[in-house]
């Protein structure tokens, strides 16, 4: 390479060096409207309620776990509350949680509470009992079914083909193959 050349690598470092001192001394451009005040910070969102010491606890985020948000986000009371900052539904449901607990519910009496208010739709899961036991065993029912069909539909299609019956009979050997085959197996030791 000459001398008096200078390499690509050589020009950019250049000008990026005489481009640092320019751009620390620019000013930010910001536009008024960017900067305008919030006049109300209402529309920010919603403000936070305080924090209890219900809002972690096991028992109680267990218990959101199998109730649904009615607000329509098909997301437990617990995601949604954690998640959806804009949803006002699932804090409701929270306090009512927590204050039915606090009046010695115990679990199931809550979930029933939930269950005779809004229906069982509210329920993350349906409940093991009566009809809707059909909805936990007919998929597995179905499917067994289903593959035994397909297993016994193979194992008769193999059956009545031709390669498997033709497979399965055993050629007739002449003495003279026999003798040689007998031959070649006392060579190799057997």
């Amino acid at each position: 390479m000459n001398d008096s050349t200078s390499s690509r690598r050589d020009f950019l470092s250049f000008a990026g060096a005489a481009l640092v001192p320019v751009a620390l001394t620019q000013e930010p451009v910001q536009s008024n409207e960017e900067a305008a005040p919030l006049y109300r910070p209402s529309w920010a969102g919603r403000p936070r309620n305080r924090v209890t010491d219900y809002e972690n606890d096991p028992f109680i985020v267990a218990l959101e776990g199998t109730i649904k948000c009615t607000c329509g986000c098909n997301l437990d009371v617990y995601t949604c509350r954690t998640t959806d900052f804009t949803c006002t539904v699932s804090p409701a449901m929270h306090r009512e949680v927590v204050s039915m607990m606090e009046d010695g519910m115990t679990g199931p009496e809550i979930v029933d509470a939930f269950v005779a208010q809004y229906g069982e739709t509210v329920l993350m899961a349906p409940k093991k009992a009566g009809f809707n036991l059909t909805a936990y065993w007919l998929p597995g029912f179905v499917i067994t079914v289903v593959g035994s069909l397909i297993a016994w539909s193979l194992v008769r299609r193999h059956r009545l083909s031709p390669v498997a019956a033709a497979s399965s009979v055993i050629p007739d050997v002449d003495a003279g193959d026999q003798a040689l085959l007998e031959e070649e197996l006392t060579k190799l030791g057997h």
